[in-house]
């Protein structure tokens, strides 16, 4: 794993680029101008699905717009105070009437939901019919209310003939929609109303019937994921044999071979498929999933064993480990099956630290980080730091697990030290930052323009961390500057100004680099682990060197020193009743006090 560690899976895009469940342009343009207010880009997309039968495409929109108006629903309410017969805008209404029950209830086991919380649950659902039965009445042909219908089957525990209904409705506009099936095949799990064995025939069936390249041949794939994750009757000798298993995952396979890599359209079911070839240990199949999914992971089904985004990059990277120690020490490690995504389908991410000390205690701090960096110096006795890149990057630094490698050095660096760090990041449209202080992850935030507004009381830790660390007396500016989701770059920017740190560098987020040209800005290049050791345990940090500020108490003992020890040393040298010792001592002490002064005088300069 040592020898290949660093050179396995590295054409996969780098962990700040991923995000989870991320929206498409154009719906990402939508969600943008929804956030401001604004429901037409959101009326257009709609429009052109319901005008052009794009019902799988219609579906996803209607789901993602849903949960936008879920924390922000003015947008929704203005749209359909102007035109309250629009089919698209209703239909909006009615997915998002089923989202505000499942927030109350939440996707607990029933066991573990409140009756107070049912009981909102099943009022809201009630509340949610007539406005489904609108949806439906308004666009005949339209598929997607009946998906939406499915859910509130699922959640008001109907019974098998009201599903049959709903379900006819549904197939008879569209026999293939893969988001009907997906909610049926819920319905159907042993976890609610169906078992293991209904479940699986149902997915079977309607792979078989399915045309090729078409996502219901992933429904095997689900059912075998809520078989093996979710439910706990997978043993040995339990309901389903390992054969149908390893059917719906070659299904799968043969599915992922239709889309192109970084197709988002495949990304739901290759996440799936990437968790089930990790159970099977196919550790080299799974890389290439990965590869294949790029920067687009899934809440699902990551969900069901952690906090999505964060499971899903310890699982690629434990994937990378796997594979790498599978491979001869003397041999090469199996190359891509696909070409990898283009580059221009992964934004770049990019990155900045501002540490409140000096460049040479910073450069002190990150000798043992394990990756070049460059330090220049910011007002107020703080420093930039931004990640140089390199063409053969250390084991430790591709094997750093987490965030990209800046935040990983920040975590590094801060350790031991009682100042703290700030990195800030950009991807794309997304702006976002990590306090780091004494090693640990104090606080985190990320600002995107087509999120929901984060929580109040979530917004109010995080000032409350930035706070404890930087002298801020009041923090509540800082839980309305978190909890904007528009203009991004420039609440970065006033939370920077409002902490008391430096200003953002110009560039930031634009391009590489963007110290180079600063005053004072130099290069602290990635040393192994015994040179780091090393240089720990010295004051010279290199070439150019780390200019190092002398007190002016420094100076005036050192010049004093010098001005007795000459005298003495002449004096010695010139008379003859001194013996060797005495001579050399003050000689040593003369020379050495000289140059510290040189060399402090000429860092200085």
């Amino acid at each position: 794993m040592l020898r290949h560690g660093s050179s396995v899976g590295t054409d996969l895009p780098p962990d700040e680029a991923v995000s989870v469940d991320a929206p498409t342009e154009p719906m990402r343009a939508a969600l943008a101008a929804a956030a401001a207010g604004d429901h037409r880009p959101a009326r257009e997309l709609l429009a052109a699905t319901r005008l052009g039968a794009e019902w799988e495409r219609r579906s996803e929109y209607v789901a993602e717009l849903a949960g936008a108006a879920l924390r922000n629903p003015g947008w929704l309410d203005a749209w359909l105070a102007g035109s309250p017969e629009d089919p698209d805008a209703v239909l909006v209404k009615a997915d998002l009437c089923i989202d505000r029950a499942w927030e109350i209830r939440t996707g607990a086991r029933a066991k573990d939901v409140s009756q107070d919380q049912f009981q909102a649950f099943f009022t809201l659902l009630d509340d949610a019919a007539p406005v489904i039965s609108r949806a439906a009445d308004l666009n005949p042909a339209d598929p997607v209310p009946w998906r939406v219908a499915l859910t509130h089957a699922l959640g008001s525990q109907a019974p098998r003939d009201v599903f049959d209904a709903y379900w006819a409705e549904a197939v008879a506009r569209a026999p293939h929609h893969y988001g009907c099936h997906a909610t049926a095949l819920q319905y159907l799990c042993a976890k609610w109303y169906g078992s293991h064995e209904e479940m699986f025939d149902f997915a079977e069936r309607a792979a078989e019937n399915a045309l090729p390249g078409s996502k219901l041949h992933a429904l095997p794939l689900l059912a075998a994921v809520e078989y093996e994750v979710v439910s706990d009757d997978s043993t040995a000798d339990g309901p389903i044999g390992r054969d149908r298993i390893d059917a719906a995952v070659a299904r799968a396979l043969e599915l992922s071979g239709w889309y192109a890599p970084g197709d988002p359209e495949a990304a739901g079911f290759r996440n799936h498929l990437a968790l089930m070839l990790i159970l099977a240990e196919r550790w080299a199949e799974a890389l290439d999933v990965f590869r294949a999914i790029g920067v687009h992971a899934r809440r699902f089904p990551w969900v069901y064993v952690g906090e999505s985004r964060k499971e899903f990059l310890e699982f690629r990277l434990g994937v990378r480990m796997q594979v790498a120690s599978q491979t001869p020490f003397f041999g090469r490690p199996p190359q891509p099956a696909a070409p990898a995504a283009a580059p221009g389908s992964v934004p770049a991410p990019r990155s900045l630290a501002i540490a409140a000390a000096p460049p040479h205690e910073v450069a002190e701090a990150a000798l043992m980080c394990g990756v070049s960096l460059r330090i220049a110096p910011a007002r107020s006795s703080m420093s930039y730091v931004e990640l140089v890149p390199d063409p053969s990057p250390g084991r430790r630094a591709t094997l750093a697990a987490g965030e990209e490698l800046l935040t990983a050095a920040a975590d590094n660096f801060t350790t031991g030290e009682k100042w703290p760090a700030l990195v800030l990041r950009r991807t794309a449209d997304r702006y976002g930052f990590t306090l780091f202080h004494k090693g640990k992850a104090r606080a985190l935030h990320l600002w995107d323009p087509t999120a929901p507004v984060t929580d109040h009381a979530e917004a109010a830790a995080t000032a409350q961390a930035l706070a404890a660390v930087f002298p801020v007396p009041d923090p509540r500016p800082l839980v309305t500057l978190l909890r904007g989701t528009n203009s991004p770059a420039e609440r970065q920017s006033e939370r920077v100004a409002a902490l008391g740190l430096p200003p953002i560098p110009a560039g930031f987020g634009e391009r590489d680099e963007i110290l180079a040209g600063l005053d004072g800005a130099q290069l602290l290049a990635r040393r192994g682990v015994f040179k780091g050791i090393r240089d720990t345990m010295s004051t010279d940090l290199g070439s150019p060197a780390f200019p190092v500020p002398r007190p002016r108490r420094w100076w005036v003992l050192r010049m004093a020193g010098l001005v007795l020890l000459v005298p003495a040393a002449a004096f010695a040298w010139w008379s003859p009743d001194v013996g060797w010792y005495r001579t050399i001592v003050p000689t040593a002490a003369a020379v050495y006090l000289a140059l510290q002064l040189r060399t402090a005088w000429a860092q200085r300069r």
